[in-house]
């Protein structure tokens, strides 16, 4: 995971999640809602998520895949870090 999150991001926190009494996951990004997570896709997180109970940044990287907005391959490296 070393190469994942080369600026550190993560480590922020900026992502958080509620798990609903019927199984539906929601997802901030800065206390602000940005996604719900329903049904299967809901049922695989939940288990992903309780399998990483204690490793914070690898639930920060799960919640940010699933979110769909996390390194669409044109980020560009500084000059210095190629």
């Amino acid at each position: 995971m070393s190469g994942i999150d080369k600026r550190n991001k993560l480590d922020e926190k900026p992502l958080s999640y509620n798990i609903t009494k019927k199984g539906t996951v929601i997802i901030y990004h800065h206390k602000k809602q940005i996604k719900m997570v329903k049904n299967k896709e809901a049922d695989k997180l939940i288990a992903k998520i309780k399998e990483a109970k204690d490793n914070e940044k690898e639930i920060q990287l799960l919640l940010a895949k699933i979110t769909g907005n996390f390194k669409h391959g044109n980020e560009k490296l500084g000059r210095n870090n190629q």
